[in-house]
């Protein structure tokens, strides 16, 4: 899904996949294809010297975006696998305490 705004995700942003194996995953941006394509990676599972090309409209970006990995892929053009899984370990926890009420250990 392209955002509300009928904008791209930027790099760093976190997104939800929705179609594919890994529907309901959590991933970051890395690099943008072209206008339609992205390259994601977790750090984990999706480590980053092996992203996954997605289609814009098979993903759903969130309102979070990671300075960290961000500024990393800005000025070095990479990122660690470390800081993706930081990233999204931080994204989970800034939306699960906006949500106090559905705790679940995962």
């Amino acid at each position: 899904m392209l955002n509300e705004d009928g904008s791209i995700p930027r790099i760093g942003q976190v997104v939800r996949i929705m179609q594919g194996r890994e529907a309901g995953q959590y991933a970051v941006v890395l690099r943008l294809i072209d206008n339609r394509y992205v390259l994601l990676a977790d750090g984990e599972k999706r480590k980053y010297d092996r992203p996954k090309k997605k289609n814009l409209y098979h993903i759903e970006a969130m309102d979070y975006i990671s300075p960290e990995v961000q500024n990393s892929l800005l000025e070095t053009g990479r990122v660690t696998n470390g800081k993706l899984r930081f990233a999204i370990t931080k994204f989970m926890n800034e939306v699960t305490d906006l949500k106090k009420g559905d705790q679940h250990d995962g």
